[in-house]
């Protein structure tokens, strides 16, 4: 277990060190210089020369990377480019509201996925499981974006329900919630109910029902354990995808989340958080895989971790 959890590591930092090398790249390629858009399109010459002595940005790319890399090994994750704060200390202020959020959403989604995937398995075949099946497809194919606006013209604009975006409270934390995880739901609910229609057609699950197993029964003592693993990887990653920021919901609703920190550092070049936000979304991801992989031992103790590589 030690040993699969160390390489594990080793593979994550792989990882995360070719993320970095990727976001750098993609961040110098793209036709557009930072000092401009920190001092303004009509800045002179001198003063653009001077912020780009500053930053660092006329040394070599290979330089400069090297140089990212060594800070970010020591914590330093360097300077956001236009807020002139430190970029780590702007994702650790940002990541509480992501992480209510995300908690939120993932909850939400579970709780709505399971008893629906759960029913559908119960009565396959039969007009509930048609009507549960349309429901999910449904959720699944409704745009995030159209869905967050919907809600937020409908419960905000209108009803005068809920917050028009922001978070303050509980209140405003229902509507990005809801639009994270309906899309979510459908989809946990139908792979539950493929997985458990499968484990309840497998012989040990017969062979309870025919010593007078209840359906309830069986699907909970004997079918679920197994129908469960492939939802823990999609529910792991997933989780990890909103704690890394959702930007659409986020935009839409005004969340000072991770994922509106992004957006606006895509939008001014801000390259050293653009950076950050990435290797931080990437570092969740990879440590998302490695709690799913110990979540499968768990959940099934004949999973040898280390034939899993």
């Amino acid at each position: 277990m030690l040993a699969y959890v160390i390489r594990r590591i080793v593979f994550g930092a792989a990882v995360l060190l070719g993320t970095s090398l990727i976001t750098f790249v993609i961040a110098f390629v793209i036709p557009a210089d930072p000092a401009v858009a920190m001092a303004g399109a009509k800045a002179d010459p001198a003063t653009l020369a001077a912020i780009r002595t500053e930053l660092g940005l006329d040394q070599p790319i290979y330089i400069q990377y090297a140089r990212y890399v060594d800070r970010a090994l020591h914590g330093d994750l360097g300077r956001s480019y236009i807020r002139r704060e430190e970029v780590a200390g702007l994702i650790i202020s940002r990541f509480p509201a992501t992480a209510i959020l995300a908690l939120a959403a993932m909850a939400l989604s579970l709780a709505l996925g399971i008893p629906m995937g759960m029913l559908a398995a119960a009565h396959r075949e039969r007009a509930l499981d048609n009507l549960l099946l349309v429901l999910s497809l449904g959720l699944v194919s409704i745009p995030v974006f159209w869905l967050g606006t919907i809600l937020l013209i409908v419960g905000g604009l209108y009803l005068h329900w809920f917050p028009l975006g922001g978070f303050d409270g509980p209140k405003s934390l229902v509507l990005p919630a809801i639009t994270l995880a309906l899309g979510s739901a459908g989809y946990y609910s139908r792979i539950l109910q493929t997985n458990l229609a499968d484990a309840m057609d497998q012989e040990y699950v017969r062979t309870a029902r025919g010593k007078g197993l209840s359906l309830r029964a069986a699907m909970f003592k004997h079918a679920m354990a197994n129908a469960m693993l492939p939802l823990v990887t999609l529910a792991g990653l997933d989780f990890a995808g909103l704690l890394s920021g959702v930007v659409l919901t986020e935009t839409v609703f005004d969340w000072p989340g991770l994922g509106r920190l992004a957006f606006e550092a895509v939008f001014n070049l801000d390259i050293p958080l653009v950076m950050g936000t990435v290797l931080f979304a990437a570092a969740l991801v990879v440590i998302a895989n490695l709690v799913v992989d110990l979540l499968y031992a768990w959940l099934d103790p004949r999973i040898r971790l280390g034939q899993q590589l």
